[in-house]
């Protein structure tokens, strides 16, 4: 079955916007006005749950393998990302001093300030990582600041899998559960759960929406009725929140509220109404992302730390737009180095367990 361009096409899209969103949020702090940083999020990480709704199927053992490549890729990073981090620490400590790290460090801001500096290496760190609980990584804050996504991703995928394999008539009642649940904690804020429910709740919803929607195309006289009604949902979140919604939608996003939710629901409504309506023929630079978004993902991470070293010296030299301009093209040519770069690691780490597990194999 030849593969489908505007599913690469819409993750490269997605991932590109991500960059953006980190570029914004994280060095952005220090410069970009906060209106742009809102409007950053109107393409955001839904879509790529949605998208891995429509690519998702009911094949238990296909699902669990790709989810356990996936699972591996990430230790093989972290690993690396572990030792980039010590490594760099120790060459600050014998080169330099405590001092001059502290120094380094500070140019991420107060709230990402480096918790153990220290000649021995902290094994728990990388032990944690390895389960999901993303402690910072001092040198590269940005990449822990992105990984709840993934852990939500992993729970989403082992969920929708099991609806799908073993509830496949019922798969509307599920996205009707997850509704309602999503409409009773954010009605009854006091109950809103920690953790992951409220999050898992509404990107369900996503999730099997984008499988129902597989293979299908929405009616073009339905098009103009959606949009109508994500703009009548913005008009009542401004009029029933007030206008200074708009500023505190990032807030809204940890987990899951109500102003989030329907900031989400044009970007939604958007890539379902292109789906299987705009054709994508040809390979290009933006389909090559989305073919290899994970590793861009785990790339954009490192290079919008990067750009904090950047945006610090320049940003008294010229207009904030200007600058934005210029470090978002930076942090995406960075995190195409270091995608294609940790792509080949990948490769070798793979490579090693291949030979671990050859040479560990029992002889019959």
């Amino acid at each position: 079955m030849n593969r489908d361009l505007y599913i690469d096409f819409a993750k490269g899209l997605a991932t590109l916007s991500i960059i953006f969103i980190h570029t914004a949020f994280w060095s952005g702090q220090f410069y970009i006005i906060p209106e742009i940083r809102v409007f950053s999020l109107v393409f955001d990480v839904a879509l790529f749950y949605a998208l891995s709704g429509i690519t998702s199927g009911n094949n238990i053992e296909k699902t669990f393998y790709r989810l356990l490549k996936l699972q591996i890729t990430y230790m093989i990073f972290v690993t690396l990302l572990f030792f980039l981090d010590y490594f760099f620490k120790i060459f600050g400590l014998t080169f330099f001093s405590l001092e001059w790290l502290q120094s380094f460090y500070s140019t991420f801001g107060s709230k990402y300030s480096a918790t153990s500096i220290s000649t021995a290496p902290q094994w728990q760190n990388l032990g944690n990582w390895y389960l999901h609980e993303y402690r910072n990584a001092d040198t590269f804050p940005v990449v822990m600041g992105s990984f709840w996504y993934l852990k939500v991703y992993f729970i989403l995928t082992v969920f929708g899998v099991l609806i799908l394999k073993f509830f496949p008539k019922h798969v509307n009642w599920f996205i009707g559960l997850c509704v309602a649940l999503t409409l009773l904690f954010n009605i009854f804020p006091e109950i809103y759960p920690s953790g992951q429910v409220g999050y898992v709740a509404f990107y369900m919803t996503v999730f099997l929406v984008g499988n129902r929607m597989r293979g299908k195309k929405i009616p073009t006289k339905m098009i103009p009725v959606l949009y109508g009604l994500v703009a009548l949902a913005l008009v009542w979140m401004f009029w029933y929140f007030g206008n200074e919604i708009f500023f505190k939608i990032n807030k809204q996003k940890f987990p899951p509220q109500t102003p989030y939710i329907i900031w989400t629901l044009f970007s939604l409504t958007t890539l379902f109404v292109l789906y299987n309506r705009l054709k994508i023929t040809k390979e290009s630079f933006i389909t090559y992302i989305g073919k290899n978004a994970i590793f861009f993902y785990f790339g954009q991470g490192i290079s919008s730390s990067l750009v904090y070293f950047l945006v610090v010296p320049m940003k008294e030299l010229m207009p904030w737009w200007v600058l934005m301009i210029i470090i978002y093209i930076i942090n995406v040519a960075l995190a195409f180095i270091i995608a294609t770069g940790l792509k080949k690691f990948d490769a070798f780490g793979w490579k090693v367990l291949e030979f671990l597990r050859k040479k560990t194999a029992s002889q019959n």
